[in-house]
């Protein structure tokens, strides 16, 4: 195997050859990190052309806090029973949406819990309230995790699940739930949550009947490099069998550090050696340059202002990413860990994409420029 200089300067190349496993993991091991972040740059210039950084008016709606999983780095959750649970009513979320459209939005990421007590009609008269309510938003809802739980809960198949929300009017499947598609990782921080298979597999029903799909990787639980270009690697050959057969497979790769504060995961470790866990801004930046030399079948690497900060994120974009992610209005899931900042204007994000020497442009959900999005002038 080459060495890292080697491996770098072939990726400078107009068509490189596609990094394998080993040569991705020896570049997080050894490669210099300004090297290394100028040449993630140069293939996001080559895979996404020109200089804009796109960016997204949207809000998260978490429509329950009551989740039978219970991971160890989660804050947000609350068992069943427990006094501060609560699920919204579909006037709750709806409002919510509207407030969205009064400053332009376009996407709603609408995520939860596995709730033991909500059947597949509860979430199907959601659905078609909420599009019906609102058909200018893009209704992305739910993760892979949750789609099992309705499953298991209805005694039928996650396809059928998927294709009667999808029937009702959910647009896309985000990513959640994926965070180390490694199952030693996996099932030692999440022990219910099932293996990387489920995972991969309600993703690829997902796109096989056309909903918007996108990947995510949360890092810090004290894996190795290797692991991580692992999670990477499952992703990247889910891609090429979707795109194989025609499908547009995951619009995106979005990873993010686990956050730790107000955690188990982040308490049953306190007293050992800290620096294991969690990542550094180097790590991080390092991270998204490794994913963008990696996903030569993934067009589109979002930033994470919300764990990493606008600065950090803003660093990220001279790094091999192309999107800034989006203004989501409130977060309640990883500010539950530690974060403080939820939400960030357009005028904020603009200014860190001009400022890093791009071009802000507004999409939607599939990363598309329509003329029809409009900016508010109230947008915050």
């Amino acid at each position: 195997m080459s060495g890292w200089r080697e491996i770098l300067s072939q990726q400078m190349h107009d068509s490189p050859p596609r990094l394998t496993v080993e040569e991705a993991t020896l570049l997080y091991d050894q490669a210099d990190f300004n090297q290394l972040l100028s040449t993630g740059l140069f293939r996001r210039k080559k895979m996404v052309p020109g200089n804009e950084v796109t960016y997204l008016i949207d809000r998260n709606v978490n429509y329950t806090n009551v989740c039978t999983i219970n991971c160890q780095f989660c804050s947000f959750y609350r068992s069943p029973g427990h006094h501060e649970t609560y699920t919204q009513t579909f006037e709750q979320i709806s409002a919510r949406l509207s407030e969205l459209e009064g400053i332009g939005g376009s996407r709603v990421l609408m995520q939860g819990g596995v709730h033991p007590d909500l059947d597949i009609d509860w979430y199907i008269e959601l659905i078609r309230k909420l599009h019906l309510n609102h058909p200018s938003i893009a209704l992305d809802c739910f993760s892979p995790i949750e789609i099992e739980g309705i499953a298991e809960i209805c005694g039928i198949p996650t396809k059928n699940v998927l294709l009667m929300l999808k029937d009702a009017g959910m647009h896309g499947l985000p990513g959640g739930g994926a965070e180390m598609l490694v199952d030693d990782i996996r099932l030692d921080i999440s022990p219910k949550k099932g293996s990387a298979e489920n995972w991969l597999r309600v993703m690829e029903e997902a796109q096989e009947i056309g909903l918007t799909t996108s990947a995510t990787n949360v890092i810090g639980f004290g894996e190795t490099n290797a692991n991580r270009v692992q999670h990477m690697n499952r992703i990247r050959e889910l891609q090429d069998s979707s795109q194989s057969r025609g499908l547009v497979g995951f619009t995106s790769f979005i990873s993010w550090p686990v956050q730790l504060e107000n955690n188990t995961f982040g308490k049953r470790n306190r007293g050992k050696n800290r620096i294991e866990l969690g990542a550094s801004a180097n790590e991080y930046l390092r991270h998204i340059a490794i994913s963008r030399l990696f996903f030569d079948n993934i067009f589109h690497i979002q930033a994470s202002w919300p764990t990493m900060g606008l600065d950090i994120a803003q660093l990220a974009l001279l790094a091999g990413a192309d999107d800034i992610g989006s203004t989501m209005m409130e977060e309640n899931v990883v500010s539950a860990s530690g974060t403080t900042k939820t939400m960030a204007s357009v005028s904020e994000l603009q200014r860190i994409i001009s400022e890093a020497g791009f071009i802000p442009k507004l999409r939607d959900s599939d990363y598309v420029f329509s003329e029809n999005i409009v900016v508010r002038s109230n947008t915050p």
